[in-house]
This record gives C-alpha cells, sequence and structure tokens, in this order.
C-alpha cells in the first residue's frame, strides 16, 4: 500500500534548507528503497483539507509535523486515515496538542523530543517513537594544526543564536581564526542584516563570512577544510549540524538545549567530541572557543572523540526502517513484515 507523504510546499527550496525538509528527502528516499511505495503531497497552494478528503479511507498518511500542526482538520480525518506526524520540533503550532492526541502515531527526531510529547501532551507513551536522522558517513577530517577554521550551519534567524555566535567571536578577536555561517539569509532579512553591520562594527566582517545556503556536495566540501563546528542555537530538536559534522571527524562547541547532548554525545571511552556551553550565553560560548584554539592537546582530544563518535552514528537507512516499523505497527497491511 502507498504511503502518502504531506510536505511543506518549499521541501525543495535551497533557499528554505532545514534539517526537517532534509529528513523528509531522505526519509522518502529510505522508504522506497525498502519497498513501500511513497507517494508525495506538497501543503501550500494544494491545502491539507483538499489532500486529505481526496485520500480513500484506511491510506497511511506521513505528515510533516509544521504542516500537521497548523491546523486541526488532521484531527477528523485521523478517524478513518491511519496518520504518523514526524515531529521535528515540538511546540510549532496552536493545533499540535489536538492533532497529536489524535493520530495513530508520532516520530520524534530525538529522545529529548519524545520526553518533551510526553511531558506536556495527553499522548499515550506507546505511540511516541523516535527515528533520529542519519547521517553520510565520510572519511574524517584531518583538521589543520591551529584548529582556526570554524564552520556554523543553519539558518540565519534569532533561533539560531547567532547573536551570541558573534559576541562570542568577539571575544576572542585577538586570536586567529575564521567563521563560516552556512544557511539562508532571507527567513528574517532585516535580521541577517543587522548581524552584518554588528559584525562591521566589530570589525570581524572580514572574519566572518555569512555564505548563504550551500547544495549539500558544498556543506560537504566546506566541512573537509573545516575545523570546528560552532552550534549556538536556542531551540533544536536533535542538532543535525552536530551529527553531520561528526560523521566526518569534526568536533563542536554546542548549547546545552534540546537534542544538542543528544546529537553530541560521548566517544566510546565516555568523553565528549567537543563542549556544551548554557543558552544565551556569548562568555561561556567565547571561553570554550578560546580552550580549543589555545589548547593542542584539547584540540587532539576533542578530534580523536569525535571521529569515534562519528563512527558510532547510525545512518539514513536505519532511520527509514524505524519509521517502516512505526508504520507496520498502525497499519500491519501496508508494509511487508520479512523486512521487518
Amino acid at each position: 500500500m502507498t504511503v502518502h507523504l504531506l510536505v511543506p510546499e518549499a521541501v525543495d527550496d535551497p533557499r528554505r534548507a532545514s534539517g526537517g525538509n532534509v529528513y523528509d528527502r531522505r526519509l522518502a528516499t529510505g522508504l522506497v528503497a525498502l519497498g513501500r511505495p511513497v507517494r508525495e503531497h506538497r501543503i501550500g497552494a494544494v491545502g491539507l483539507d483538499g489532500v486529505l478528503a481526496d485520500l480513500p479511507d484506511g491510506a497511511v498518511v506521513l505528515i510533516d509535523g509544521l504542516v500537521a500542526s497548523s491546523t486541526d482538520v488532521l484531527v477528523a480525518a485521523s478517524c478513518r486515515l491511519r496518520v504518523a506526524v514526524l515531529l521535528h520540533m515540538p511546540g510549532s503550532g496552536p493545533a499540535e496538542p489536538a492533532v497529536l492526541g489524535a493520530v495513530a502515531a508520532v516520530v520524534t527526531t530525538s529522545g529529548w523530543a519524545r520526553r518533551w510529547v510526553l511531558d506536556r501532551l495527553p499522548v499515550a507513551p506507546e505511540r511516541v517513537h523516535v527515528a533520529v536522522p542519519g547521517v553520510d558517513p565520510g572519511p574524517p577530517v584531518a583538521g589543520s594544526a591551529t584548529g582556526t577554521a570554524l564552520l556554523c550551519v543553519g539558518p540565519v534567524t534569532p533561533a539560531k543564536g547567532y547573536d551570541d555566535l558573534l559576541a562570542a567571536l568577539a571575544e576572542v578577536r585577538d586570536l586567529a581564526w575564521t567563521c563560516r555561517c552556512v544557511g539562508t539569509l532571507d527567513l528574517a532579512p532585516p535580521y541577517a542584516a543587522r548581524l552584518r553591520d554588528r559584525a562591521r562594527r566589530c570589525r570581524l566582517a572580514d572574519r566572518i563570512d555569512f555564505a548563504g545556503p550551500l547544495s549539500p556536495a558544498g556543506l560537504d566540501e566546506l566541512r573537509s577544510v573545516s575545523d570546528l563546528v560552532l552550534a549556538p542555537s536556542h531551540r533544536e530538536s536533535y542538532g543535525m549540524a552536530l551529527a553531520e559534522g561528526l560523521a566526518r571527524g569534526l568536533p563542536a562547541i554546542a548549547t546545552d538545549v534540546g537534542g544538542h547532548p543528544e546529537a553530541l554525545g560521548r566517544a566510546g571511552d565516555g568523553t565528549l567530541p567537543g563542549a556544551l556551553v548554557p543558552v544565551g550565553d556569548p562568555a561561556a560560548l567565547g571561553q570554550a572557543l578560546r580552550g580549543w584554539l589555545g589548547d593542542p592537546a584539547l584540540r587532539q582530544r576533542w578530534r580523536r572523540s569525535a571521529a569515534d563518535r562519528g563512527a558510532r552514528l547510525g545512518t539514513w537507512e536505519r532511520t527509514a526502517a524505524e519509521v517502516a516499523g512505526v508504520l507496520n505497527r498502525i497499519a500491519p497491511h501496508a508494509v511487508r513484515r520479512d523486512e521487518e
């Protein structure tokens, strides 16, 4: 039976690149590879209510949480459809409590997100599952001797903590470093403009490059010449930028928020492949960065831990298999048991 995948209209727009969109894309590919036919529906110009009305009774529906949380029309439709919500970031819309309470299953992208749902919403634990994002394995990056090539990945919005990043970088302006910031600049254009102006006023403009979005290949190429990932987000359900960096052996300094600790994880010997700092504390971020830039032994330890942690991360194939398992539970007729 076909799996109907309902995604935001801009899922393929490179200017709107996001972890959720990447997850949706890789999941669709993975389900098809497992023998699950997928039919995609883009919700935007075509409204959610119209798409749902056209689906036959008993149809299996996977719906992106941003779409599901925007309206309660899914509540009534859940009585006749087998619906699973892909919840990339909990707390994303006013209809979310009613929707998650009505659907057959909720798939979160981290253990933290699952706990958030169970702590705050009337959803039975057996209906909330975890399928963390996968990574594409690659050879560990050697890194430079000085560790000065810094990388921050994420749309340039206040929630990603770019104000704190600039303040932290100003704290270490006496040291050598460059920072590439990769992510769309047009979700909050006035904010992006203020950041650039602030970088100029702090005399950092020649050391911080707001590169805009890059293709996956372009971003991976940039990782290959980077030393350290910075992730100052104020909200994060998992932290795909951390995991993708770790997959190439890049350590990270990240905020201790949401799923960041889960994504950063630990090496087999229990060591952290980087550091976690308090949210909204640029001084702590700057202090951790100063330690990285000033201590060759610390850089070596973090790189060792990052390479080990990266080798332990799961693939997108595993993510798809975990979601397929959820579908099998809510609609046993829809998937092949011999692949479970």
